[in-house]
């Protein structure tokens, strides 16, 4: 019972004084004067999660974003009562919460600052919806940037923008227009050289304002739900996203012909067209794994059909594609056309499984089959029978991966470009408007899709692609950009997009390369090519409505330089695949931009052309018609010019040569690039003997190389073979070392070892303790040589 004391007392409180403190092992709950409810949950030691109630009553507590297999656990947590504030203690920060005022400043175990509110939580009702519009203010430290939010096409650093996070359809979007295809509600702070990343895990439309508004303030914001955010810190960038990144998921490995070369537009048809393609890249020898058929591969676009006039026996046709390498991917949209006879508008009829108005009706809207119906993806029930639906498509056609678009959900000639607002949802037994359910579509419905899929090309692995994505869509699938367009610029954004998704935690992306809407020539689709070979996924696509956009269409000299670099992706299929299993078991971004890299050094803050591909690879692209070269900067360490081997010293901007037939490209020094040779598609060679590109230092560097039957799950049963080599430099020597682990036996049994930059001539050879005959190991007089593939330690010595 409350007594007339203690009415008194609260009566002379401010309104967000703390009146009430309980703590629940790691849950500590914070009540206010006017019933807000502070629950603080100590994630790890440099995570914590902060969920606001007002009201004093909490939502259901449900997430789509948040992985099953997340890590907790902490090693410290005290929690002080002082006079101004409660501090919580962890390991690496302190948590302090004002009881006057229950804002919240987080500093490191020294004190410094870094993160605090301003405002902090406050809020309005909606009094369009019910609900409350829930906010949220941080100071804006001094000298900070900002990072993350996904496919932005915005600079790197997001200093001074504001953004939006409700996926759109966005055709031919320009540089910083707003919103895009997806909402990734997750930033990445830096000031006073540490790093903090937050989560506003909130599927309402979101708002950030990064300084743009007041110089001095960070707010984020959303039309209904909770304020409910993660905090992570630090102090590297590098920890921070490893963290959000475990926090949200990773996926499972690919099939390793997901990570070629891809080839796509709207429309390849009918199925001469289709082996026309195909057979012209054999002829004229650019590798390939995959061919997309767009929507007119349907009858009428109904999803789950086949125009048997353009595809008179498409089992067929798909197996003699794939007898010449190609996996065939398809297309599939969320609208369902309206047709009474349509078996699959029928089943969802009878089930009830269509997406409903508020007052009963089904949602309608026009796509491109005409007037369609939408699946509610956030019944769990649905999407066990959209999965079903894939059946005949997969195990029976063999079709091999699926590609879902227009699922933000798009829907044409009304304003918002998407369902009514008041269209209901599911959402997993928390029923709600489409208001909350709007930015998960996409998300749910890829995930029924890679459900489906990976039932029926099990054993082997499935391949889904998806254009709308909430956080945590990164376990079902890649992704792509959206509807770009044929310029400089939006090869510029394809850039920082790809940098921005992968600090996201979504590293197997890419954009359409050339451009989608309106047509390259064939300078930019060549630097396009020298760009996109470098990102983790790599497709061709276009519109089809401006020519033709594939390798040859832009004359000799252009095919040549496309060749040229597909074969040097081709090539570095083992280094890649390696970069994605670091991503799967660690979080390590695919690509990092230089801040990522060295965050330290203040002139990467704002660098967005030059990227790390993998850890060991610099790429800088080249963005501009008629160039020789460019300007770029070389972070620290020294790197060599991947093309003249020359050796450069980082934290310097300078001029590189890089004519149409050559990108700068630059290698970590201490680096093993391992190289398959090349292929026409993946399998198409047995890998006879492994390349190994090291690159000599002074020093020690560690290098990895993951390999596995790249397909299938044996590797998730321990057959995989990882090796971390080890190379020590010295002045008239080198030393590799060979860690392994893993029970597959590759299918070659030497590596061809080449050394860059050797600062001396070899000698004599020692392979593990034992010197060596230099012919038995076919040393070419230079620096080439053949060792069994299970050396453990070389020993190399010049004079």
């Amino acid at each position: 019972m409350i007594t007339n004391t203690e009415i008194e007392r609260r009566g002379n409180l401010l309104p967000n004084h703390i009146v009430d403190f309980k703590q629940d092992n790691d849950k500590l709950y914070f009540t206010t004067q006017n019933g807000v409810i502070l629950e603080l949950t100590v994630l790890r030691d440099s995570a914590i999660r902060f969920r606001y109630a007002t009201e004093h009553a909490f939502e259901p507590d449900f997430s789509y974003a948040i992985s099953d297999d997340a890590s907790k656990g902490y090693n410290e947590l005290e929690v002080t009562d002082e006079i101004p504030e409660y501090v919580v203690t962890t390991s690496k920060i302190k948590v302090y919460i004002n009881k006057t005022n229950l804002k919240i400043q987080i500093t490191d175990l020294d004190d410094m600052v870094i993160n605090q509110d301003e405002a902090g939580f406050h809020w309005e009702e909606n009094y369009d919806y019910g609900g409350n519009i829930v906010k949220m203010t941080k100071v804006t430290q001094s000298a900070e940037s900002f990072y993350g939010m996904g496919d932005k096409a915005s600079h790197t650093n997001l200093k001074g923008k504001r953004v939006n996070n409700w996926a759109t359809d966005s055709y031919a979007y320009g540089k910083d227009q707003e919103p895009l295809y997806k909402s990734i509600p997750f930033y990445v702070g830096l000031h006073n050289e540490a790093a903090y990343g937050i989560f506003f895990d909130n599927s309402f439309s979101t708002y950030f304002d990064f300084a743009h508004e007041r110089r001095n303030v960070t707010s984020f914001w959303a039309d209904g739900g909770e304020m409910n955010y993660y905090f992570f810190y630090g102090p590297k960038i590098s920890q921070v996203v490893e963290a959000y990144t475990d926090l949200t998921g990773v996926p499972e490995l690919p099939p390793l012909w997901a990570l070629g070369f891809h080839q796509s537009k709207w429309s390849y048809y009918p199925e001469k067209k289709v082996k026309k393609i195909a057979s012209t890249f054999r002829d004229l020898k650019i590798p390939c794994d995959a061919i997309y058929l767009d929507i007119d591969y349907m009858e009428g676009f109904r999803c789950f059909t086949w125009n048997n006039r353009r595809f008179p026996n498409p089992k067929k046709m798909i197996d003699e594609l794939y007898e010449d390498g190609f996996k065939t991917v398809t297309m599939i949209d969320p609208g369902i056309k309206i047709d009474r006879d349509y078996w699959v508008y029928k089943q969802a009829m009878d089930n009830g499984y269509f997406c409903r108005r508020a007052d009963g009706p089904h949602f309608k809207g026009k796509v491109w089959p005409g007037e369609c119906k939408f699946p509610d993806f956030t019944n769990p029930e649905v999407r066990e029978w959209w999965a079903g639906l894939y059946k005949e498509m997969i195990a029976e056609m063999g079709v091999h991966g699926v590609w879902n678009d227009m699922n933000e959900p798009a829907v044409m000639e009304v304003p918002t470009k998407t369902a009514n607002l008041d269209v209901r949802h599911d959402y997993d037994g928390h029923p709600c408007s489409h208001r909350k359910a709007h930015n998960v579509y996409g998300m749910q419905m890829v995930r029924a899709t890679f459900d489906g899929i990976k039932k029926f090309t099990f054993p082997k692995r499935p391949f889904v692609l998806t254009r709308a994505g909430y956080s945590g869509t990164q376990r079902y699938c890649a992704t792509w950009t959206g509807d770009n367009v044929a310029t400089w610029e939006h090869l510029w954004i394809a850039n920082v997009q790809m940098q921005r998704m992968c600090m996201s935690g979504y590293s197997f992306v890419g954009s359409d390369i050339g451009g989608f809407a309106e047509q390259p020539n064939g300078e930019l689709f060549a630097r396009w090519i020298q760009m996109g070979v470098f990102h983790p996924f790599c497709r061709v696509h276009s519109s089809g409505d401006h020519g033709d956009q594939e390798p040859w269409s832009f004359g000799d000299e252009v095919t040549d330089i496309t060749r040229k670099f597909i074969e040097l992706r081709y090539q570095l299929l083992p280094y890649l695949y390696t970069m994605f299993y670091k991503y799967v078991k660690e979080g390590i971004p695919m690509l990092q931009s230089l801040v990522y890299y060295d965050q330290e050094d203040t002139q990467t803050h704002f660098r967005t052309d030059e990227f790390l591909f993998g850890e060991q690879i610099l790429v800088c692209p080249v963005q501009e018609a008629n160039a020789k070269g460019r300007r770029m900067y070389l972070p620290k360490g020294k790197w060599y010019n991947y093309w003249t081997e020359e050796v450069v010293e980082g934290g310097v901007e300078k001029w590189v040569s890089a004519d149409i037939d050559k990108i700068p490209l630059f290698i970590k020094e201490g680096a093993v690039i391992p190289k398959y040779p090349v292929q026409q598609y993946v399998g198409e060679k047995e890998i006879t003997e492994l390349r190994l590109d090291i690159y000599y230092k002074e020093g020690v560097e560690t290098s990895t190389v993951y390999e596995d039957q790249q397909e299938g799950y044996d590797y998730k049963k321990g057959r995989f073979s990882l090796r971390k080599f080890r190379q020590r430099g010295k002045t008239n020597e080198l030393i590799m070392q060979q860690f392994k682990d893993g029970s597959y036996v590759t299918t070659y049994e030497t590596f061809k070892l080449h050394f860059h930059g050797l600062p001396f001539k070899i000698d004599s050879i020692e392979v593990d303790n034992e010197m060596v005959d230099l012919k038995s190991i076919n040393f070419d007089g230079n620096n080439s040589i053949e060792v069994s593939k299970d050396f453990t330690e070389l020993h190399i010595f010049g004079k």
